[in-house]
């Protein structure tokens, strides 16, 4: 410590031994505060970089964990459309349905998560969502879904916190209202032409 404080003190006599006699320290002093201006700017730009780093960083921390959880979910979902045994472990329906109607409002479920992921990730624009959710709407399944899950999802959104969820769960009750308006909905029988006979 004591070599770092002696070596401070006794620099401006080793400048002056070693500078040329004409040297003009007050220029010389102007010169050594502008770039000391340069370098707090530059400090600065440095420190809003990192900022910037650190907050970008936490975001996609935070959206790799909600990955995480929403592919965790699905996982779950996914193993109890297949098993009649799993699909008890969940909380009883909210309307009598059969056991294939609970698995097309399950999978519906699945459709709209990722939506609704993808729109608040603002991987999906409002416009798109619209587009998307008009067409879905069209269809008896995805009317019966929202018919039926739909409170859920406004709840479930406002507590959340999120505001691009609580949009997403609005966008979705418009656009449901505006297909009950237009008119019948397309039953899932009547979604594809009948196999021709062999």
């Amino acid at each position: 410590m004591v070599l770092v404080v002696g070596a401070v003190l006794s620099t401006p006599f080793l400048l002056r031994a070693v500078a040329p006699s004409d040297t003009d320290w007050g220029q010389l002093s102007d010169v050594s505060q502008t770039y000391g201006a340069l370098s707090v700017l530059i400090s600065a730009a440095a420190l809003v970089g990192v900022a910037a780093s650190l907050t970008y960083q936490a975001r996609q921390t935070r959206v790799e964990q909600e990955e995480s959880a929403r592919s965790a979910h699905r996982e779950l979902v996914l193993l109890s459309l297949g098993d009649p045994v799993l699909r008890t472990c969940w909380e009883p329906p909210g309307a009598e349905v059969t056991a294939d109607e609970w698995r097309r409002l399950a999978f519906t479920n699945l459709i709209m998560a990722r939506w609704e992921n993808s729109f608040r990730l603002r991987r999906t624009t409002e416009e798109q969502l619209r587009r998307l959710l008009a067409n879905h709407f069209r269809g008896a399944p995805a009317r019966t879904h929202w018919a039926q899950a739909g409170h859920g999802w406004r709840l479930h959104a406002e507590a959340g916190g999120n505001r691009r969820a609580r949009r997403f769960a609005l966008l979705a009750d418009e656009c449901f209202h505006a297909a009950v308006a237009r008119g019948a909905a397309v039953a899932p029988e009547d979604y594809f032409l009948p196999d021709a006979p062999p």
